[in-house]
């Protein structure tokens, strides 16, 4: 393992939807994404907030699945280096390293992780026009971390952690079910990028970060009203120790409001082992629905099926 960490942050979640146009209207009316590029069939998705060119894109597609993560990194001698790294390793490219066609353009390559969804690392991405958002406001101020499935977690754990450097923050336990959750940071924020013990490979939610518990819970009221379907919230975690409010999009993948994630000293910071059978360990705050198995099995999602099948090793 080498021990230089290349990636510096999350950039956006890329999802291919059937329904295209319900779930454009959803992201951009409900959720509060501004569509910043639009074409036939695809939209590129910004969070006011968020110097990102897009936090998601929206694909037109017979069957929904995660199409891409996308991470960041400081310059093209680290996306050459990291792009040879996981080369050397084994790890399947989809192509060198190159200039990005994507909004911003830039320079970065794909690969395939463990579980064969397709993960991008780019750097050189033009900086979006943004603004400091205002008290009140309940839209996102970006994509704050993605959550995905794992049939075999302690692998795909281990593959982020010696190939791209994740550090572990956190893990959730139950004491029949074994270790559930592993929360892996990139930077000083507690986790990018967490994995979970599931029965296929899928994502189990995508997070959005906004600008403070007044404009969170105003957020989350803006969907209830609006009819969402809620799955679990609003609460406060333990791990993170993150505001939250899960909805169901109108596929059914599991999306997040979230705030006030965890920064850590990352000099001194030990990794916690929660016991999530607590239910303080879930909600710090009692306020949210018990964490049960319909909240768990929203959050299985559906079987990715258009997920690269990886060689076995």
């Amino acid at each position: 393992m080498n021990d230089e960490r290349l990636i510096t942050h999350l950039r956006h979640v890329d999802l291919a939807v059937p329904d295209y146009d319900r779930q454009l209207d959803f992201y951009t009316t409900m959720w509060g994404l501004d569509a910043e590029t639009t074409d036939e069939g695809i939209a590129f998705l910004a969070a006011a907030g968020s110097p990102e060119q897009y936090s998601v894109r929206l694909r037109k597609a017979a069957e929904k699945r995660l199409d891409l993560i996308a991470f960041g990194a400081a310059n093209q001698t680290d996306v050459d280096a990291l792009a040879e790294r996981l080369g050397r390793a084994g790890v399947t490219l989809v192509g060198e390293p190159g200039r990005l066609q994507t909004p911003g353009g830039g320079y970065g390559f794909r690969f395939f992780d463990l579980d064969g969804r397709t993960v991008e690392v780019s750097c050189d991405v033009a900086v979006r026009q943004h603004r400091k958002l205002e008290e009140g406001e309940s839209v996102p101020v970006k994509l704050s971390h993605v959550v995905i499935n794992s049939p075999n977690p302690e692998a795909t754990v281990a593959f982020y952690d010696e190939h791209l450097n994740f550090a572990l923050s956190d893990t959730l336990m139950h004491p029949r079910m074994g270790s559930m959750m592993w929360f892996l940071r990139t930077n000083r924020w507690h986790h990018s990028l967490a994995i979970a013990r599931g029965p296929h490979v899928s994502l189990h939610h995508a997070s959005f970060e906004m600008r403070g518990i007044d404009e969170y819970m105003r957020g989350t009221g803006r969907l209830l009203r609006g009819g969402v379907e809620k799955v679990w919230g609003p609460g406060r975690h333990m791990a993170g120790n993150n505001t939250f409010s899960y909805f169901l999009d109108p596929h059914g993948n599991t999306v997040e409001y979230t705030t006030e994630l965890e920064e850590l000293d990352e000099d001194t910071w030990h990794p916690h082992l929660y016991d999530f059978s607590d239910p303080t360990v879930s909600d710090q705050w009692g306020t949210a629905n018990p964490m049960n198995e319909f909240v768990a099995r929203q959050s299985f999602n559906d079987v990715d099926r258009g997920i690269f099948v990886a060689p076995p090793v």
